[in-house]
């Protein structure tokens, strides 16, 4: 009984300690390079439009995908963000390959154009929800 209960306080502990490492990077803005990407097979593999996460992409969805080390700083699946310049706000529905870093990529639909259009572009990202 009493390991149960040792094991049971610190469980809530780390779900506590996790609750306050989330809360605490709403609000928090942080700049990265703002890149966007298409449902298209060239850019993405045989399936594009399933997310990493198995979320479904479809065109007009504000989603975007992270780097791994946004990932590590509390940015995860579902997080909500602001991005300078554009309207809105996105979620996080996808994650990148671990070669970027400080790096997101905006889901532009089928839009090729409108992708290319946007470029590589630095931006500010400010967390909304998470």
């Amino acid at each position: 009984m009493k390991q149960a209960i040792i094991g049971f306080l610190l469980a809530a502990m780390t779900l506590g300690w996790g609750a306050f490492a989330q809360a605490s990077i709403q609000g928090k803005s942080l700049k990265v390079t703002a890149t966007a990407y298409n449902s298209v097979r060239a850019q993405t593999n045989n399936n594009p439009t399933i997310a990493a996460w198995g979320d479904r992409l479809k065109p007009g969805m504000k989603a975007i995908a992270v780097s791994r080390d946004l990932l590590k700083m509390g940015i995860t699946r579902g997080t909500k963000v602001k991005i300078s310049g554009l309207p809105g706000e996105y979620v996080v529905l996808d994650k990148m390959n671990k070669r970027w870093t400080r790096k997101i990529d905006i889901y532009m639909g089928k839009d090729i154009k409108a992708a290319k259009k946007w470029g590589r572009r630095a931006v500010t990202i400010t967390i909304v929800e998470s």
